[in-house]
């Protein structure tokens, strides 16, 4: 699938588009560091990408200790000192590039302890491939729920073991595959304070490692979650928002989504032609002040 189709038309999540095999190693680890750079099936880079500086904060690549090993993970807060709250930072599908560290970057610049862990560093390196079904075929569709949130719950161990981090104010922001991730880490941990879901899906993508949609399930939560939804989006359709919407209200979570007309998955991703500034600005001004005001 090309990336300009991606967003554009559905995809079978239980069928990914197949592919002749890649080559990737099938050891514990495939991934012990980041990826630099921007991942290859995101380009061409668009010349609206944002790159924020590191001024004023601490910021690069760090190693996550997890149940099986140790995973990669990029790390940005305020250099000055002193303890600050943590935003988990989760991934879209192609894991921890180049926009998904800048945007740890803006969260450090608010004065956030900002990390996001490589949740597919078993499954694959996704940063050289090709194509957006190959990514989804060979890498995505075997990342288990269990894993993510284990991998998740131990970035939040390793930020509190760094004497830097306020674990006690912990948020969540994520972004395409890592917006479904948020609805399902808000099930499993109600330690977490609040978190933001960017167009993440809600149904489709139920399996055996993927036990449930968010859409099963919005009526159990407790944390509150923020949806942000793109009004033309061909992976999420309105019918399916309002049935969420309608869960939602029968939790006592607190949890809402706003849908932005007129644009687009992936308005936030400012590298990509789905990109839409006057939506990614407003709703990153709605996920900071959600975050903030719910304790963040």
């Amino acid at each position: 699938m090309k990336l300009l189709d991606y967003g554009l038309k559905p995809i079978d999540f239980q069928k990914p588009t197949p592919h002749a095999p890649d080559g990737l190693s099938r050891r514990t680890f495939v991934m012990t560091s980041l990826a630099s750079g921007f991942a290859v099936a995101s380009n061409p880079v668009l010349a609206e990408a944002i790159t924020t500086d590191t001024k004023g904060l601490v910021a690069g690549e760090v190693s996550v200790p997890v149940a099986d090993g140790k995973i990669p993970a990029y790390r940005a807060m305020p250099a000055k000192p002193g303890k600050y709250p943590v935003v988990l930072v989760v991934q879209e599908i192609f894991g921890v590039h180049e926009h998904i560290k800048d945007v740890c970057r803006r969260y450090a610049k608010l004065g956030y302890f900002a990390i996001a862990p490589e949740l597919y560093a078993r499954q694959g390196d996704v940063s050289k491939l090709t194509d957006i079904g190959q990514i989804l075929a060979t890498v995505v569709s075997k990342v288990p729920d269990a894993q993510v949130n284990a991998d998740l719950d131990a970035t939040v161990a390793f930020a509190k073991a760094s004497g830097r981090a306020r674990v006690d104010r912990l948020g969540l922001v994520g972004y395409c595959w890592g917006g479904r991730a948020a609805w399902v880490y808000a099930l499993h941990n109600p330690k977490l304070k609040a978190a933001v879901a960017y167009y993440g899906l809600l149904e489709g993508m139920k399996s055996d490692i993927r036990p449930q949609d968010p859409i099963e399930f919005a009526a159990e939560l407790k944390v509150p979650v923020l949806g942000l939804y793109a009004g033309i989006d061909a992976f999420v359709k309105a019918e399916t928002i309002d049935k969420m919407t309608a869960g939602l209200r029968k939790s006592t979570s607190g949890s809402k989504i706003v849908v932005f007309p007129n644009v687009d998955h992936g308005f936030n991703a400012d590298y990509r032609p789905s990109y839409d500034k006057s939506a990614a600005t407003y709703a990153a001004e709605l996920a900071h002040d959600w975050l903030k005001e719910r304790g963040v």
